[in-house]
Order: structure tokens, then C-alpha cells, then sequence
């Protein structure tokens, strides 16, 4: 069993039930101009029991956070990770199998999206993808294989074949593991590095990739502590510091990083006030735009860190958990606005909305849960 997937998994498939439930919210008042809504997408596994037939397709009230499903766009199998063309365009997904691939979607106003190829990544299990700020590429992270693959981006949206395949072979793998594992790949803000966050190796790689061949050259790599296994970076948007979320130690690490050099320096290790003897897994940090609050998805605990970002996004305090409303949250995202945030829970097949307070940080619940079968992507445009 395939530990990344299905860490913990107790997957109900009572609880998995087809896109298509409203959450509570505020309801228009008779007569009244219905409020804009917005596309949400929701990523899921299609090959497990209770899993959904492809991706997800939703809107959201930007007020009151409500979600009202609009169907599933098929000919996606296991599409566990969502992203979106900078032209809002086009989608792509992962297709989270042991002969890996990434899927691109052209999106269309009038729903009618249309599944546009698959490209093979090279490797297996890819679980994170994301498109060069250029809009010219997609990087991909097959964690099965501990391998970031890059393939060219056309006019059209599609995707060309792959230029670039690189695997992490040093530092070796770190306690327990049996090899690296690549679990996100991203851009650094200021645009010249790209860098992946390795599980296996307890390792953030850093490389720059050559626009012009689509091939990545490494510059340097930071290493965590040993077992620390670190998941996921967020970038504070000073491009100054980004922050770790640790899998198997249940921390985060605040990083500085050098935008000239490309090299990430990692601080002390920092609890995510998770309640004591329960096992929990931090997923995925998300920074609000002004850079003055970030917020952590816990796994087993099932809440939300409230972090304040002080000293210019050089330090994080811990400010309190919330309760994040379903199991097993797998990944967060701000709305655009920063008015609101979605959980993706997995083990409850369920999408929770938050309102934040501009102010404060704090988050409130808007309403119920969303049903969506194995909720582990939440992608709001």
C-alpha cells in the first residue's frame, strides 16, 4: 500500500458521496441580484473505493462560502493534485498512478472543459504539479520514484512531451525510508529557481531551469533533520523566507532564502500545537497575501493552525487551532481574495470553508461541509 496515499486510510465509502450537496450559507433574498459565483475544482482518487469518477466541479459564493456542486469532468483517472495556467485558461492534474502522467484541461466559461492529453511523467505516483510563472512549463513531482519531470506548455494549453527528468539521488534517504520521494515542486517568487521538497531524503533541492530547453540544473539543496520529512513550502511574499511543513516530526521550519543564489537556510524546528498524544501529520501551509498570517492543515489532529508571521516573515507564533470540520485534511487554499479558505478532507470525502478575518487571522466556519468523494485537492479561482 502506497504509505503517501493512504497514510492512516480508514476511507469510508458511506461518507463518499457524489458532487452535487450545497453547504449552508446565506441564502439571496427573494427578488434580490444573485450573488457572483466562482469555479471550484476538486481533486480526488478515482481507482479507490468511494473515490470520484474525476475531477470535481463546483462554485463558491465569495460572501457567505458557499459551495454548490456542478458535476464531474470525466477522462481524468486519479487527478489527486489541481493547477491552474497563470491565463486561467487551462488546468492541469496529476494522475496519481504507478505509470504516472499529467493531464491538461481547457477550460471553458460555459463549463463545457475539454480534456486536452495526457503526457507520461517518467516516473511514478505523481502527487504535485505546478506551471512555471512564464506559462511556459510544468513541473511535476512523482513521489513513488523521487522525481521532478518538466514538460513544455503550448500555446493551446497542452502539453508537449517531456524535456526533463531528474531524480534525487543524494543526500540518501533518511530514517525508515527506503528511497526519495518528491512531493512538491514550485517556483520561488523571484522567478530564477525552482524548488523541490523531497519526503525520502528529508531534502529541499534547489535548480534553476533553462526556459529556452526545459531542463533543470541543481544549484544547491537544504537538508531538514533527520525523519523530519518534510511535505510542502510556502513562500512568504516578502520571496524572503519560506515555511516547511514537516510530515513525520509534526513541525514546521521556517526558512531564510537567498533569491540571488537560489539557497534555502533552514531554522529550529516549530511545534504546530497539535494536542498531545495524538499522531497527526502536518499537509500544507498557506500564507495570506499580506503576509501577516499563515495557517496549517493538520492531519489526525483535523484542525487549522493559526500562525502569526512576525520580524518580516523571519518568525511564526503560534496563535491557536481550529477545528477544521472534517477528517484527515489533505490541502488548503486561499481564495484569490484571501477572504476565504478551503480544506480538502479526506477521510470524511468532504471540502470545509472558512471566512478570515482581514484582521485578526481568525477563521470561522461558513456553514456545512461540502460533500465530494476523497476530498484531497481544493482548487478555488
Amino acid at each position: 500500500m502506497d504509505r503517501r496515499r493512504f497514510i492512516g486510510s480508514t476511507l469510508a465509502a458511506a461518507t463518499a458521496v457524489a458532487c452535487g450537496a450545497v453547504t449552508s450559507g446565506a441564502a439571496a433574498a427573494p427578488g434580490s441580484r444573485a450573488p457572483a459565483r466562482r469555479p471550484l475544482f476538486l481533486g480526488t482518487y478515482t481507482s479507490q473505493p468511494g473515490g470520484g469518477t474525476g475531477i470535481g466541479l463546483a462554485t463558491y459564493d465569495e460572501k457567505t462560502g458557499g459551495v454548490t456542486g456542478v458535476g464531474t469532468l470525466g477522462g481524468v483517472p486519479d487527478p489527486s493534485y489541481l493547477a491552474a495556467h497563470p491565463s486561467g485558461r487551462t488546468l492541469y492534474a496529476v494522475n496519481e498512478r504507478e505509470q504516472g502522467g499529467v493531464t491538461a484541461i481547457a477550460l471553458s466559461a460555459d463549463g463545457a472543459h475539454r480534456v486536452l492529453g495526457t503526457r507520461s511523467t517518467g516516473g511514478a505516483g505523481p502527487c504535485h504539479l505546478s506551471v512555471h510563472p512564464g506559462g511556459g512549463w510544468l513541473l511535476s513531482a512523482n513521489y513513488t520514484s523521487g522525481s521532478v519531470a518538466v514538460h513544455p506548455i503550448e500555446a493551446s494549453g497542452a502539453l508537449g512531451e517531456r524535456t526533463h527528468l531528474v531524480t534525487h539521488s543524494t543526500p540518501p534517504p533518511g530514517p525508515g525510508q527506503q528511497g526519495p520521494h518528491a512531493h512538491q515542486v514550485v517556483t520561488a517568487p523571484d522567478g530564477r529557481h525552482v524548488l523541490a521538497v523531497d519526503l525520502g531524503t528529508d531534502t529541499v533541492y534547489t535548480y534553476r531551469l533553462d526556459t529556452t530547453a526545459g531542463r533543470l540544473s541543481r544549484v544547491s539543496y537544504a537538508t531538514m533533520r533527520p525523519g523530519a520529512g518534510p511535505r510542502h513550502l510556502t513562500f512568504h511574499p516578502s520571496g524572503r523566507f519560506a515555511y516547511v511543513a514537516d510530515e513525520l516530526d509534526n513541525t514546521v521550519v521556517v526558512c531564510g532564502y537567498d533569491a540571488v543564489s537560489g539557497r534555502l537556510t533552514p531554522g529550529e524546528p516549530q511545534p504546530t500545537g497539535t494536542k498531545p498524544g495524538v499522531t497527526s501529520h502536518p499537509a500544507q501551509l498557506a500564507v495570506t497575501g499580506d503576509g501577516r498570517f499563515a495557517f496549517l492543515a493538520n492531519r489526525g489532529d483535523d484542525t487549522l493552525t493559526r500562525y502569526a508571521v512576525e520580524r518580516g516573515g523571519a518568525s511564526l507564533r503560534l496563535l491557536d487551532t481550529v477545528p477544521v470540520g472534517g477528517g484527515f485534511p489533505r490541502h488548503l487554499a486561499l481564495s484569490p481574495s484571501g477572504r476565504l479558505l478551503f480544506t480538502a478532507n479526506q477521510r470524511t470525502g468532504s471540502v470545509s470553508v472558512f471566512r478570515v478575518d482581514a484582521a485578526t487571522g481568525e477563521l470561522a466556519l461558513a456553514g456545512r461541509p461540502f460533500a465530494a468523494p476523497i476530498a484531497v485537492c481544493a482548487l478555488p479561482l
